[in-house]
């Protein structure tokens, strides 16, 4: 689940940093960059690890700044397919589930990969939520977000930067534009094996 990876980068170091430790401000600098952020293909910024050299120190012509080679190695969370996670019910909609592990919230539970045979009914006080019921031998066992959900990971995924953002027209129809979510790891589960979906199933 978690992995290190060695990573070099050009880093430009702003002046006003010149007068703390070398290996403190490009620390400081590496972790506003990366902290929290996803590099495709190799995961979830988890923290900076450690720094393994830093070279250079050029400033060059206009940039008032000078610039280092860095290599170093990030904590990356990126799972594995066929990897066994527990985290916990986000949301339950008609599309299956959202699960989240606190740090990370895009993980898809799509209704295909619930078991079967399963039933959904509706929340009467919320029009998009609906509760996610599997039937097994005239017992029913739901999806209520009581427990941990325990999931395989079927795939993991890193969707393109989308170029333009969609457009809605108001009450005066004046175009707005529509802030949509956009998740650059996302990570799609199946609940439908032996010992998978809520703990409390098991107990």
């Amino acid at each position: 689940m978690f992995f290190l990876s060695e990573i070099e980068h050009t880093l430009r170091l702003p002046p006003y940093l010149l007068n703390r430790p070398l290996n403190e401000a490009i620390k400081g600098e590496l972790d506003a960059l990366f902290l929290d952020k996803v590099v495709e293909k190799l995961g979830l910024c988890v923290s900076v690890y450690d720094i393994r050299s830093i070279d250079g120190g050029f400033i060059f012509p206009s940039h008032g700044a000078s610039t280092y080679t860095v290599k170093f190695r990030l904590v990356m969370f990126r799972p594995f397919v066929g990897e066994i996670i527990s985290a916990r019910l986000k949301e339950s909609t008609k599309d299956g589930l959202h699960l989240t592990l606190g740090f990370f919230d895009d993980i898809y539970v799509p209704v295909p990969l619930l078991p079967v045979p399963n039933h959904s009914e509706p929340d009467p006080e919320h029009s998009d939520v609906v509760l996610w019921t599997w039937e097994y031998s005239g017992q029913s066992f739901p999806v209520d977000g009581s427990s941990e959900i325990r999931f395989k990971v079927h795939s993991v995924a890193y969707p393109p930067v989308p170029l333009e953002q969609g457009k809605a027209s108001d009450e005066n129809d004046s175009e707005q534009k529509i802030v949509k979510p956009f998740a650059p790891m996302m990570i799609i589960g199946s609940i439908d094996s032996d010992g998978l979906g809520p703990l409390a199933w098991w107990e």
